[in-house]
């Protein structure tokens, strides 16, 4: 924008107007009337020229439709026209729709399935993984009788047994195996006997929530099943999906459910479920450099090394050894075959034993005076870990 500066008097023949873009600014345009008063056709060539710019500048920029005053050329390369208003609102326009489809739904990020550079295989793993199923042997744990496979066995038609395993996982987190079991239970019952997809729709939220408000979570569980059952009827004829990732995309559903729900519903091996307890003992034994601070790490590592075959069973194996020998608060190291050098987290096991003396004192009325002492003996655990071992990952849940 060139601006002219201001004058003490203005040139005959022409007007001067304040500028609308600053206050020490005068614009000057032809003062027409002046010069034309008998509104006769000028032949002054500098106002026809003027006339003919401000036509140029109105039909080029359609000054009309922008909110400002018209201003008319002084024959000088005047002010840049303003962007149009109108213009500005579209790219306003257009921005918004930008930001809507940014925002809008996306289809979920695909689940990793292995590393760019695989994990190496621990040493003497396969040694502590017999020995770890030796001892699972014999030994029954609440997984064993009360874990998610254990759902479908009451239901009789094949889509309902594979909706009554996810369900049961989706319960699951954060739950004991033995609230979850009691939960399937009473959800079964409360939707008439078998747990359908199309008895979870049929259902309102009160009835979900009553029967399974002991599990964790219980108010969030009971959205996810009724948003869970609405998606499978909708989107696959009301099945449980047979992929990892379609499973991923269903409310509350997360890897580790969904590898589990392919092993025990489709019998499709394509990963491993990794949940605390696997995720806890496999640190524990040392199976990661450096240790894996998540599940999905974790996974990530035993995939990559671990035999294809065991894929299936070590959710299984490693979560009922660590219901019962390896807890996570107080593991029972002095139960454990491992503690003989294949786990570098066990605690060497001291015992103590002391005694207790007990005197009591008897009198009988004319009698003597008799007393008795008593020696009570009793042991005590003292646990260090291995002098040779790195600090123990008791602290991974």
């Amino acid at each position: 924008m060139v601006s002219i500066t201001k004058r003490s008097a203005s040139p005959v023949g022409l007007i001067g107007k304040p500028s609308p873009f600053h206050a020490s600014v005068t614009l000057f345009a032809a003062n027409t009337s002046s010069v034309n008063s008998n509104d006769a056709p000028t032949t002054d060539p500098s106002i026809m020229l003027r006339r003919s710019k401000r036509i140029k500048l109105e039909k080029n920029y359609d000054v009309d439709d922008v909110a400002i005053p018209k201003l008319e050329s002084d024959g000088h390369d005047g002010p840049s026209p303003p962007r149009k208003r109108k213009a500005r609102s579209n790219v306003v326009a257009s921005s918004s729709s930008v930001k809507l489809e940014e925002v809008s739904p996306r289809r979920p990020k695909p689940i990793q399935q292995s590393l760019a550079v695989p994990h190496p295989a621990p040493l003497r793993w396969r040694e502590a993984y017999d020995t770890i199923k030796r001892m699972r042997a014999n030994i029954v744990a609440p997984v064993d009788t009360m874990g998610c496979d254990q759902a479908q066995l009451k239901e009789v038609d094949p889509k309902s047994q594979r909706f009554s395993t996810l369900v049961s996982l989706m319960l699951s987190s954060q739950t004991r195996d033995e609230v979850t079991d009691a939960a399937v239970g009473r959800l079964r019952e409360g939707l008439g006997g078998s747990i359908t997809v199309d008895a979870v729709l049929a259902a309102d939220d009160t009835t979900i929530s009553e029967a399974i408000a002991k599990v964790g979570f219980w108010r969030r569980k009971t959205q996810y099943i009724k948003q869970t059952a609405k998606r499978l009827r909708d989107d696959f004829d009301s099945d449980v999906p047979r992929t990892v990732d379609e499973l991923c995309s269903l409310p509350g559903v997360g890897p580790k459910m969904a590898f589990l729900a392919l092993q025990v519903a489709w019998k499709i091996n394509v990963g491993i479920g990794v949940d605390v307890h696997v995720h806890r003992i496999t640190n524990r034994l040392g199976w990661h450099k450096p240790p894996t601070k998540t599940p999905e790490e974790t996974r990530l590592n035993l995939q990559s090394w671990l035999p294809t075959e065991l894929h299936p069973e070590i959710n299984h194996l490693l979560v009922g050894f660590g219901q019962t020998i390896c807890l996570p608060v107080g593991p029972r190291c002095d139960e454990c075959e491992l503690s003989s050098g294949l786990c570098p987290s066990a605690r060497k096991i001291t015992k103590t034993a002391k005694i207790r003396k007990i005197a009591a004192t008897s009198t009988t009325k004319g009698g003597p005076k008799v007393e008795i002492t008593l020696e009570e003996q009793t042991e005590e655990k003292l646990f260090e870990p291995l002098a040779d071992a790195p600090s123990p990952l008791s602290d991974i849940e």
